[in-house]
């Protein structure tokens, strides 16, 4: 006796098709060690990923309120890391001082 394979409701198939879908939208496959295997895709925000969504759009307010101090934009303004030529300071010997 053969079995017959009892064919699924559309209900049945739009649920399959659904978590499919979801299952491809949080997982990707990649190869590890010669063999293919299914890993957590990373997170994004409108496509892009986190790290460079937090880079492009965050001021340096909440990058300091979250410990991202790497990542707070130095103005040249603020810090003069070259030492100041013979010029500049023979400039500043001839001001007078008030």
């Amino acid at each position: 006796m053969a079995k017959v394979k009892k064919e699924l409701t559309p209900a049945q198939k739009r649920a399959k098709k659904a978590a499919k879908e979801e299952r491809k939208r949080k997982y990707e496959w990649v190869f590890i060690s010669g063999k293919q295997v299914r890993i957590k895709r990373p997170p994004t925000v409108d496509g892009i990923p986190v790290d460079q969504f937090i880079e492009e759009n965050a001021d340096p307010v909440w990058l300091h309120q979250n410990e991202l101090w790497e990542l707070i934009p130095v103005e040249d303004s603020t810090f003069d890391l070259d030492p100041p030529s013979e010029l500049d300071v023979m400039e500043d010997e001839n001001e007078i001082p008030f």
